[in-house]
C-alpha cells in the first residue's frame, strides 16, 4: 500500500514537471506582452496635417544648420506629417522604443533634409501613428509627393511677393483635388514659413478640423524668399 501511494505520488510529480517543461517561458512571454502593451504608440487620432516647410525662409534663420542650407536650392521640404485630433492640437510623444535606422533616415532625407529633424519628427510624433519608423516615413513620403508645388515656387531664383488669395490660387491650381478648407498659410515676420495640408489616415486631402488657423496677411503681401 504505502509503495503504491508513492508511486502515485512520483507520477504525479513527473506530470507537473513534464507540463512546466513544455512551458518554460509561458511568464516571460506574459510579461513581455504586458510591457508591450505599455509601449504600443497611440493611435486614437483622426487625421494628419502634413507641414511643408518653406526651406529659403527657415534657411534665413538658420543659415548654420549646412545639411538642409548649404546652397543646396530647396523650395518646399516636409516639416512633418502630425496626427491630430478634430478639436485640435494631437498626441505627441508616444511611449515607444523604437528608434530610426540608418537605412530609413537615409531614404527621408530625400524630402526631409535634416537627420536631426528627422529623428525629432518620429519622436514627438511618428510615435503616435501606430506604425513603425520605416512605414511612418514611408507614408510621409507618399503625403508629401501627392501634393505638387506652383510652377513659380519650384525653387524660384528670385524673392516673390504674394497675396494669401495669390497663393491659394496657385495650390489649387497645382492641386485640384484641393479647396480652401484643406490647408492653411503659415507666415512670420512678413515671410512665407509653411503650408499645412490636412489629409485623412489614408493620405488623401481632407478639410481640416478646429483650431488650425491662417498665420498669413489676409490683404497684404508677404515675402516668399528666393531657393539658395
Amino acid at each position: 500500500m504505502r509503495r503504491a501511494c508513492v508511486l502515485v505520488l512520483l507520477l504525479a510529480v513527473g506530470a507537473s514537471s513534464l507540463a512546466l517543461a513544455r512551458h518554460p517561458h509561458q511568464p516571460a512571454r506574459d510579461a513581455a506582452k504586458t510591457s508591450a502593451s505599455r509601449e504600443a504608440p497611440a493611435t486614437g487620432f483622426d487625421y494628419y496635417v502634413m507641414a511643408l516647410s518653406w526651406s529659403p525662409s527657415y534657411c534665413r534663420s538658420h543659415p548654420d544648420d549646412d545639411e538642409q542650407c548649404a546652397r543646396r536650392g530647396f523650395g518646399f521640404v516636409l516639416h512633418g506629417l502630425w496626427p491630430q485630433y478634430e478639436t485640435g492640437n494631437g498626441p505627441q510623444r508616444c511611449a515607444s522604443s523604437a528608434e530610426v535606422d540608418r537605412r530609413t533616415a537615409e531614404a527621408a532625407l530625400a524630402f526631409m533634409p535634416s537627420r536631426r529633424l528627422i529623428n525629432h519628427e518620429w519622436r514627438a510624433h511618428g510615435t503616435c501613428s501606430g506604425l513603425t519608423p520605416a512605414a511612418y516615413f514611408a507614408s510621409a513620403d507618399r503625403a508629401f509627393a501627392s501634393v505638387q508645388a506652383p510652377p513659380q515656387l519650384k525653387a524660384p531664383t528670385r524673392d516673390l511677393t504674394m497675396t494669401a488669395e495669390q497663393l491659394r490660387a496657385a495650390l489649387r491650381g497645382a492641386n485640384p483635388a484641393l479647396t480652401d478648407a484643406m490647408f492653411k498659410l503659415n507666415c512670420s515676420r512678413g515671410e512665407l514659413v509653411e503650408v499645412r495640408v490636412c489629409l485623412d489616415r489614408n493620405l488623401a486631402p481632407r478639410e481640416c478640423g478646429q483650431r488650425l488657423r491662417n498665420a498669413c496677411p489676409s490683404r497684404d503681401t508677404f515675402n516668399i524668399p528666393a531657393s539658395r
